[in-house]
């Protein structure tokens, strides 16, 4: 599987964005897809991710504005963010971890900046 990350742009404070990552193939069976995000000169963090039953869990920084969800039929994840801030303003990358068998895969990265 391959991951195609998109969406990505310049935002308002206040305003909204929605990524999506398309793989190239079936996403059902993954085991957890995932956001992730790397602020300028920082490290790579968790913000979002989704587990195959369908649990969520989110980075402190981003709950109650951001909502991660995934379309099995259109093999898609998507990040919906509203209530954009300043310290939003990374590259955001998708990730998939598939356990039988063993792989993760990276999207390319997609930059969201928000400006105040």
């Amino acid at each position: 599987v391959q991951l195609q990350a998109s969406g990505g742009g310049l935002a308002q404070e206040g305003g909204s964005l929605r990524l999506s990552c398309a793989a190239s193939g079936s996403i059902f069976a993954l085991n957890e897809m995932g956001w992730y995000r790397q602020p300028p000169g920082k490290q790579r963090e968790l913000v979002a991710a989704i587990r195959s039953g369908g649990t969520t869990n989110y980075a402190d920084s981003v709950k109650g504005r951001f909502t991660i969800s995934r379309d099995t039929s259109k093999n898609t994840m998507y990040l919906q963010m509203n209530s954009l801030k300043p310290e939003d303003t990374a590259v955001y990358y998708c990730h998939a971890v598939n356990l039988r068998p063993l792989y993760t895969v990276w999207g390319q990265g997609t930059l969201v900046t928000v400006s105040s």
